[in-house]
């Protein structure tokens, strides 16, 4: 059962759809492949922000709430990158300058299709066009996002190419767990030991630099205060040098210690983004924060780094899960 959540400003429908089981339910929306709301049994505000209409998303689509990114998350150089043995110049979205979250048409902006819905599980598909923001190749992906015991929401993305191309989606969720109207106070853990600096318009350097002595150890649980969050965030945590099985990468908490949530991923990297930037009617800097399984960014330009290559025969497989506890579980 779905509901008509808006209408693009061509007519297409928009359509919510809603998943529970476990003490968990979500609602999603096809545009985007979006989480607009997912709320836990005895709490009474929704875990991660969104909009209540489609306006609000299409006012702000830069903030990428909830949304599924890509086919590239996070940035690539000068939208530069050599695939398939050709120099390719991708969309600059960001600053005129860089690609960000696979272009201006990216995955988050496209009206994906709902493949199968159950009461606990939903399925979207999309296919992004050979040349699509300058990427080569014609993508099939899909994502299906399901509540799972523990609680915990699963996600898992797929994709086939039908040419070489790149490969990177990641779920850009902010969440809040206090309920707040910032993310201060919240404590945050990320099991890596080394993490990307990045130049002033956020490109990584190339550097694979450890954590020791930098305001990015979060090696043991770190309480979010305004000084903290003042580091400006916005950079990748390396998790591992290539995709592997589920395990735990990072633990957050809120203010009072009454919710938690463990973030387990395949992913090589975790994107944490502060959330300086967002700026809505009813949402100011740091109202929430993006924590973002993905392939580190600017990969295709630094050959130490993850590969994002995607060839024809292989399939793109990404696990994340979001589990939900009203105590700690150490994981790790």
């Amino acid at each position: 059962m779905t509901d008509l959540f808006g209408r693009l400003p061509g007519g297409e429908g928009v359509e919510a759809v809603k998943i529970a089981g476990h003490g968990l339910s979500a609602r999603f929306l096809t545009y985007g492949a979006t989480l607009q709301d997912l709320r836990l049994d005895g709490f009474d505000h929704s875990l991660v922000l969104g909009f209540d209409d489609l306006e609000g998303y299409l006012a702000h689509p830069d903030l990428y709430f909830g949304a599924m990114v890509g086919r590239y998350a996070n940035r690539i150089g000068e939208g530069r990158a050599a695939i398939g043995g050709r120099e390719c110049q991708l969309d600059r979205n960001f600053l005129e300058r860089h690609l960000l979250h696979g272009g201006s048409e990216g995955s988050s902006r496209r009206n994906w299709r709902i493949a199968a819905h159950s009461g606990e599980e939903v399925t979207f598909i999309d296919t992004l066009p050979d040349g699509h923001m300058g990427f080569p190749g014609r993508l099939n992906v899909r994502v299906t996002f399901a509540v799972q015991p523990g609680p915990a929401l699963s996600i898992r993305v797929e994709a086939e190419t039908d040419a070489e191309t790149l490969c990177n989606f990641a779920h850009h969720s902010y969440f809040n767990l206090g309920g707040g109207p910032t993310v201060e106070g919240h404590l945050l853990q990320i099991a890596a030991d080394h993490y990307l600096p990045v130049t002033d318009t956020l490109i990584p350097t190339g550097e694979v630099a450890p954590v020791d002595g930098m305001p990015f150890d979060f090696r043991i649980p770190v309480r979010l205060t305004a000084d903290r969050l003042a580091t400006g965030y916005d950079h990748n945590f390396c998790l591992s040098p290539r995709r592997s099985d589920l395990r735990a990468v990072a633990w957050l908490a809120s203010p009072d210690g009454a919710l938690s949530m463990t973030i387990k991923t395949s992913e090589p990297g975790l994107q944490f983004y502060g959330g300086a930037a967002i700026s809505t009617r009813h949402h100011g800097p740091h109202a929430g924060l993006a924590l973002e399984p993905q392939i580190w960014p600017d990969a295709p330009n630094h050959p130490h780094f993850p590969s994002a290559l995607l060839r024809p025969g292989e399939i793109y497989a990404q696990h994340t899960l979001f589990a939900f506890a009203g105590e700690r579980k150490q994981d790790w």
